[in-house]
């Protein structure tokens, strides 16, 4: 029992930190950062009273950033057009197209990785475009104000109308 109890506490350590690192890094590179930041959060709020408590900031500022993120065109458009743009990278980062003759460095630093870099790059872009749609659902068309009240509404668990 005490084993059990032992891995079940190591995996949620190890799932959790995790998380929390790719979410910080994705927070300046691509990926879905909030996201990952916070389910790393909610793993580690299992076990820690701390990540409890950072748990519900950090949800409020993501859905706050999904509703701002669809408030105009323009800005669905670029997101959308980043988020293809990221998938791209990702599909020739895998195919790994001949070494140019501009590039200054060694061949064997030319795009590393293969297809385990360029297939997270591309499962990034899916989740990005799944987030587009999933924030214009739920918050398009609304004031600044009223996107904002239902980010904290659903934050705190409360259904909308």
């Amino acid at each position: 029992m005490k084993s059990k109890r032992f891995l079940r506490r190591v995996g949620i350590e190890v799932l959790g930190w995790t998380l929390v690192v790719v979410g910080l890094a994705a927070l300046v590179l691509p990926g879905p950062g909030l996201l990952c930041l916070f389910a790393g959060l909610a793993v580690l709020s299992q076990q820690y009273e701390w990540a409890e408590r950072r748990l519900r900031p950090v949800e409020v500022m993501a859905l706050k950033s999904a509703a701002q993120g669809v408030e105009t065109w323009p800005r669905i458009v670029a997101s959308c057009i980043g988020a293809l743009a990221i998938g791209a990278v990702g599909i020739v980062w895998g195919i790994r197209p001949d070494v140019p003759g501009w590039w200054p460095l060694a061949e064997r630093w030319w795009l590393p990785g293969g297809w385990g870099t360029g297939a997270t790059l591309i499962a990034s872009s899916l989740m990005a475009l799944a987030l587009i749609v999933y924030s214009y659902k739920r918050f398009h068309g609304l004031s600044e104000e009223e996107a904002e009240m239902m980010a904290e509404r659903l934050a705190k668990g409360e259904t909308s109308s």
